[in-house]
């Protein structure tokens, strides 16, 4: 067990996190190099990405599409060694079955589940080398939602998605117990662009009614902060979470508890 004067320390480590130049990846990226990693900002928008590795230490900007096979074996061949995989890309969708065509349920899938399996698919061998290195073994913290855990009205697509994320991580975890380390976040609603862009696209009319009932259905009346998600991700990934795996840590202001 560590004994850190300084806890959760991840000096020496590297890390990747996918979708890290905004909002919960944002703040990871952040967090994850205050703890003294060395971070692989990967998103799509490789400007945002070389912005935000530019103000931190050990930090590089890493174009990459989750969804392409061919930009994760890019990736795959510009990193050498991986410690730690936050993956965190991921796209939200409004409406019931009714309402979700079959090329919006097909998106979601894409970018919110099969990602995650193309990503750490590519990267496992790395992972699993990492003990090499260090004392303890990779680590991969997915990044999945209460919406995977409760039902919620008008979230068919990204229920089902999230729900998928629940069960591999709990799935990798029984698969490599000795080897890697496999959790997730299931965070509520998070003040993130992703909020914000789903409330402009779905509720520009009543976007203040909307906000108001977002706080409400948490119990503690407010919404997440990026940094309160990116703090347990930095746990999970530390050498103080060494027998947790297979854990899903809700980070929801008491709204699945209500």
């Amino acid at each position: 067990m560590p004994t850190h004067s300084d806890p959760f320390r991840l000096d020496g480590r590297i890390t990747l996190v996918t979708g890290g130049a905004s909002g919960i990846g944002e703040a990871t990226a952040k967090e994850l190099a205050r703890a003294g990693a060395q971070v692989w900002i990967g998103d799509i928008n490789i400007a945002a990405a070389q912005t935000l590795a530019a103000l931190l230490p050990n930090a590089e900007a890493l174009y990459f599409d989750v969804t392409n096979p061919d930009s994760i074996a890019k990736a795959v061949a510009q990193i050498s060694q991986l410690d730690i995989l936050v993956n965190n890309a991921g796209i939200g969708h409004v409406g019931s079955i009714e309402a979700t065509e079959p090329g919006d349920f097909d998106r979601l899938m894409n970018v919110n589940v099969r990602s995650v399996y193309l990503v750490t698919r590519a990267f496992l061998p790395l992972l699993l080398a990492a003990h090499e290195r260090h004392a303890a073994v990779g680590a991969i913290v997915n990044v999945a939602s209460v919406s995977g855990l409760v039902g919620i009205k008008q979230r068919f697509a990204y229920c089902t998605t999230k729900g998928a994320i629940v069960a591999m991580t709990r799935q990798l975890a029984v698969e490599y117990p000795k080897t890697l380390r496999v959790n997730a976040v299931c965070p509520g609603t998070v003040q993130t662009p992703f909020v914000e862009g789903y409330l402009e696209k779905f509720h520009k009319h009543n976007k203040e009614e909307m906000r108001a009932e977002l706080r409400a259905r948490q119990p503690v009346g407010r919404l997440g902060q990026p940094e309160e998600v990116a703090s347990a991700i930095r746990y999970l990934a530390s050498d103080e979470a060494a027998f947790v795996t297979g854990t899903l840590l809700t980070i929801d202001g008491g709204w699945t508890a209500a």
